[in-house]
């Protein structure tokens, strides 16, 4: 495997920043690629309802995607100061214990999944007509989600271990895999939802797959480590899981917000516009992901190189990545809001007949979810900025901010206030009031700190 070799301590930001942004951007979209034709498959091949249901199962996708995620960018961040003091044993036991939890973690997730399966659907808001596309889809998921797992937090993993390019190959192999199953599985094989679930599964193995194979035969610094089995090494497992989990917690918040997102405006469309209202919603669900992994590639591509720096304290260097992130997020999300702007009727054709009902519902709210896309970007900026540098706390609040505590009154509200396109506005809303009180807070503390160099991050 050719290895980048990228120095974070030295090398200049800029050039650092690119060598991280461009391979994770381009994995990142495969995946978003991977959602799209996963929806235009099951849309085209099996019709609404079964669309509808997958966005029905999606938040329990999305809370392991969560987890996975959490343990990567928790593991990711003490692991980068951690090498940063020149201390590769403790990274790379931390990199063993964020692996061998989380993968028992998501085993019981399975179990727990097959025993309750009715009650998971119910609370996602599953309606009776939906049940057994939901049924099936998710079932034949369950299987892949520990492999899912590795996947998430191996991704993370290994770019911090200096190799972007080799994290970008293991998920466009997969992406690529997915969809090409996707389509054998969905028509040729006539196997319906239950193929598109079977699709994600086997992926979700392929890419776990060589995570394992490169931390035990081709990583460069972090390897697998011994795990001792005396109770002081159990406490001291413990312990690291729980500091790692402190960490990412905003992350998992993150995808929590989206299945929140989903679950809420589930039952909004539903109360709004019925099955077809749901059908619609999914479209842009499944557009979401595009948005959130495009800005997510700057948080990721940042992350490990502030972590670095902030541990070996060159708090110019974390700065000046945070200034390149910052502009980077500013442009993307600028791209995003014009292409759902000007493509939405486009975008729908791709899911679904334009003679369905849905298709027309869609069309006319996609423009407006997409202007959510600067603030979006924006605000997972700053807060993987404060991950990066262990202000866990401040990162957990601003997600709550934009997940939860925005999110759910504005689709309450907009919609008796506005109709129908407060459904569609609810998201945007969230975000900019979001992205308003963390430029207040960041102002604000910056200049009450800023005679103190160690606090001016803050």
């Amino acid at each position: 495997m050719n290895r980048d070799r990228l120095d974070f301590g030295n090398e200049k930001i800029g050039r650092l920043f690119r060598a991280m942004f461009f391979p994770t951007l381009v994995a990142m979209v495969f995946n978003s690629v991977l959602n799209l034709c996963d929806g235009m498959f099951v849309g085209h091949g099996v019709g609404s309802d079964a669309l509808a249901a997958i966005n029905i199962v999606a938040p329990m996708f999305l809370i392991c995607i969560g987890i996975g995620l959490m343990f990567g960018i928790g593991a990711s961040v003490i692991g980068g100061i951690r090498l940063s003091e020149n201390n590769t044993k403790a990274a790379s036991i931390i990199m063993t214990q964020a692996l061998t939890v989380g993968t028992a973690i998501f085993l019981l997730i399975d179990i727990l999944c097959l025993v309750f399966i009715d009650d998971v659907l119910r609370l996602f808001g599953c309606s009776e007509i939906l049940r057994p596309y939901a049924t099936d889809y998710l079932i034949w998921l369950l299987p892949g989600l520990p492999f899912l797992f590795i996947q998430c937090a191996g991704m993370m993993l290994i770019r911090l271990d200096g190799a972007p390019r080799i994290a970008m190959s293991i998920q466009i192999l997969a992406a690529t895999l997915n969809i090409v199953l996707d389509w054998i599985l969905v028509f040729p094989a006539g196997m319906g939802i239950k193929g598109a679930a079977v699709a994600s599964s086997v992926s979700c193995f392929v890419a776990a797959l060589p995570v394992v194979i490169y931390f035990g035969w081709f990583s460069s610094k972090l390897k697998y480590y011994r795990l001792k089995k005396s109770w002081k090494s159990l406490r001291l497992t413990l312990r690291n899981i729980g500091y790692m989990m402190k960490i990412g917690f905003a992350t998992f918040v993150a995808e929590m917000a989206i299945g929140v997102m989903m679950v809420t405006g589930n039952y909004m469309f539903m109360h709004y516009l019925g099955e077809n209202g749901v059908a619609s919603y999914s479209i842009g669900c499944y557009l979401f992901p595009v948005i959130f992994s495009i800005t997510n590639a700057v948080a990721q591509s940042a992350q490990p190189i502030i972590s670095f720096n902030y541990g070996a304290r060159d708090m110019a260097r974390v700065r000046a990545t945070l200034k390149i992130a910052v502009i980077t997020a500013f442009f993307c999300g600028i791209m995003v809001s014009a292409v759902m702007a000007t493509a939405a009727p486009l975008m729908c054709a791709v899911f679904l007949p334009s003679a369905a009902p849905a298709y027309a519902i869609a069309a006319n709210g996609l423009p407006l979810l997409g202007s959510c896309a600067i603030f979006f970007a924006l605000n997972i900026t700053f807060i993987g900025y404060y991950q990066s540098i262990e202000k866990s706390v401040r990162a957990t609040i601003y997600m709550l901010m934009r997940g939860i505590v925005f999110l759910v009154p504005c689709f309450l509200l907009l919609p008796g206030i506005i109709g129908d396109k407060g459904l569609w506005l609810a998201i945007p809303s969230a975000e900019f009031l979001t992205f308003g009180f963390i430029i207040v807070s960041y102002i604000v503390l910056r200049n009450r700190n800023s005679k103190s160099e160690p606090k001016a991050t803050e």
